[in-house]
């Protein structure tokens, strides 16, 4: 399991134009399921993203959580996080999950979020996406579990 992370002013996600999740101050996280993923490893993960110290304390350090700064998370799916391109040049999408495995971890890696206080919002497994990031600092983080 992999998870970009970007802290952000504000984010949302599109389907056919039409706004599916928005969220304010908080974090994107792009989340991409390899084969033989669990939910163990989504609660980790979500555990993980809730408490990760990236946001600025009252002295202007990294040191504050997204549950510490009362932030949401919108979370969209994106298997092209295990696209292989070491050789040739089209990536190779099979370390990917299949669908099957993949839409029930994103969901609960959502809810796990959820449980650790943390707002949510979702694109939509498997549509096309317009996300629109505004990236504060910029911060991004790669996880993986």
């Amino acid at each position: 399991m992999r998870a970009v992370v970007q802290r952000v002013g504000q984010a949302s996600v599109a389907v056919e134009g039409q706004v599916v999740g928005a969220i304010g101050r908080g974090v994107v996280v792009l989340v991409g399921i390899t084969h033989g993923d669990t939910p163990e490893q989504a609660e980790w993960l979500a555990h993980k993203v809730a408490g990760l110290r990236i946001f600025e304390d009252g002295a202007g350090k990294m040191n504050a959580s997204l549950v510490d700064v009362g932030g949401a998370a919108l979370v969209v799916s994106q298997f092209t996080l295990y696209a292989d391109a070491r050789q040739g040049r089209r990536p190779d999408f099979t370390g990917a999950a299949p669908p099957q495995l993949a839409e029930p971890l994103i969901a609960h890696f959502a809810q796990a979020l959820r449980n650790c206080s943390v707002p949510v919002a979702t694109g939509i497994f498997g549509a096309y996406m317009q996300v629109e990031i505004h990236n504060d600092g910029p911060v991004t983080i790669l996880l993986e579990h």
